[in-house]
């Protein structure tokens, strides 16, 4: 989970640095030349070595796509068994090792809980929506945002896009984003307009922001791979995917491969809950709607109903439905939440990003 706790300072020559550019923009105006380190809260891959684990196999991990040590720990050893050079007797030493340096074991509730009240949110730039979000999206979990077009969803993915390089204490999380985009709606021209808003340097802000264009649901598995890595070298406080679903829906078709699109879908969404476990960081994806048909005459407000059934539902955290209303103004409503009361909060698309309602 990302935890404003971030800002300790570390002793090891091996830790990451945030790099200049986030430095300027995240502490809007703070000296650049100060040599602030912050805290990652993952583990290198690099100190496996050490730990009974050769150099030469840690390679092999980081060519398999694991760049910290909790990627190595919260997988199975039939996964690493697939890796070039990794036997199953390697297997298990790796993993043992691994297990050793990240704790997986039990806890009580009130440390839990005392992790938890330290939390990072991200604000969406309306008071009302932060207030029924409690602060913002939440970092270390995945937020779901579904509802048919023109409902916002792409909007607040840009808006989270600039305000997760805001400090802290004005709402943001002091880290850069990445955006895969699936239906070609990443638009850079909003990220200035609500960098303005927010007085940043409009440049730095696109320098960090990186942006991939996914053209099907393999290549879309793959980018998160190249993520994990990205984020293993800086600081990143946010990875949206617009629209998770939308490659799915065309390159699976039919019920004779409805099992394996949902196979495929469970190890996107289980790589995206291991990257917001790993780096703190939050996820956000967009899902699309079909027609309830199997909705009641009593629940005819749930007449749309999201894609990707059970799948989805199980991996995200916290899911939101986004609706139109009056002019520029937009319903979200807490779909699902294990710490968010279903309710309904009213914001607004601006030119300058997403704001409080109108009347």
């Amino acid at each position: 989970m990302a935890s404003k706790q971030r800002h300790r300072q570390r002793d090891t020559d091996d830790d990451l640095l945030v790099d200049d550019d986030m430095t300027d923009a995240s502490t809007n105006g703070r000296n650049a030349d100060a040599d602030e380190e912050i805290e990652q809260n993952f583990t290198p891959i690099s100190k496996l070595e050490g730990n009974g684990v050769t150099a030469v196999d840690v390679k092999r991990l980081q060519e398999g796509g694991h760049h910290t040590v909790e990627s190595v720990a919260y997988v199975t050893k039939k996964s690493l068994e697939k890796i070039k050079g990794i036997s199953e007797q390697k297997a298990e030493k790796i993993i043992a090792a691994a297990m050793k340096l990240v704790p997986m074991g039990f806890s009580t509730a009130t440390e839990y809980h005392m992790k938890r009240a330290d939390i990072v949110v991200i604000t969406t730039g309306s008071k009302e929506l932060d207030t029924m979000l409690k602060g913002g999206v939440e970092t270390g979990s995945i937020t779901e945002m579904f509802g048919e077009f023109r409902t916002g969803k792409s909007q607040l993915c840009h808006m989270l896009s600039v305000t997760c390089q805001l400090p802290f204490d004005l709402g943001g999380a002091e880290g850069k984003c990445l955006y895969i985009c699936t239906e070609g709606t990443f638009r850079p021209e909003r990220f200035v307009d609500i960098a303005r808003r927010f007085s940043l340097d409009e440049n730095q802000v696109l320098d960090n922001i990186a942006y991939a264009r996914a053209y099907n649901s393999d290549h879309q598995t793959q980018l998160l791979v190249e993520a994990a890595h990205m984020m293993s070298e800086a600081r990143y406080a946010l990875l949206v995917v617009d629209s998770a679903t939308a490659l799915y829906r065309t390159d699976f078709s039919g019920r004779g491969e409805l099992a394996a699109r949902q196979m495929h879908l469970a190890r996107f969404m289980r790589m995206l809950q291991r990257l917001a476990d790993q780096f703190g960081v939050a996820v956000v994806i967009t899902n699309q709607v079909v027609a309830n048909v199997d909705a009641s005459a009593v629940f005819a407000a749930d007449t749309k109903k999201p894609i990707g059934g059970h799948i989805i539902a199980h991996a995200s955290t916290t899911r939101l439905y986004l609706k139109k209303a009056k002019g520029e103004n937009r319903v979200c409503r807490v779909y699902d939440s294990p710490s968010l009361p279903e309710s309904e909060a009213m914001f607004s698309i601006n030119t300058d990003g997403i704001g409080d309602a109108k009347e």
